[in-house]
């Protein structure tokens, strides 16, 4: 979306999408997307069409746990990894032959895994998995009572 504006505004524009994507509710989110509509559609129409036509993927965030939003939010995930690879195969010029090149990244991954962080609020993730709906990060009243009702019920013996 950023490219479809002049190089000037693009710093303006791109601190108005981290107040999107760092609005806590969804509903603040929705305000700075309308005063965004509101400063570019007149002139540069092209970056609003991209941004309202990503806008359901931009804002999934919201449908997980908020202690999940810093994770869902970042490509780091990917890419941090791979980056030890990328160094290690820099420094050998290449690792000889496909194998031994796959031996290395899987040996380097199989390392690397050691220092990776945990996920904030996995304890979250089976309720994720079972499909409980999440508004706004938080978990929705009506999922959260069913739940504790089937918890409470008495085991047939």
């Amino acid at each position: 979306m950023l490219d479809k504006l002049p190089q000037r505004l693009q710093p303006r524009a791109k601190r108005a999408l981290h107040e999107m994507m760092y609005a806590e509710p969804r509903a603040d989110c929705e305000a700075a997307k309308a005063r965004f509509e509101a400063e570019y559609q007149a002139k540069y129409p092209k970056a609003v069409e991209s941004l309202s036509a990503n806008w359901a993927r931009l804002v999934t965030f919201f449908d997980f746990p908020a202690e999940h939003w810093k994770h869902l939010r970042t490509t780091n995930l990917i890419e941090s990894p791979f980056a030890t690879v990328r160094l290690r195969e820099r420094a050998t010029r290449g690792a000889g032959s496909r194998t031994k090149g796959l031996l290395m990244a899987f040996k380097l991954l199989d390392m690397a895994q050691k220092r990776w962080r945990r996920l904030d609020g996995r304890h979250l993730l089976p309720l994720v998995r079972a499909g409980v709906k999440f508004v706004d990060g938080v978990r929705r009243e009506a999922d959260h009572r069913i739940t504790q009702s089937t918890n409470n019920r008495p085991r047939a013996a």
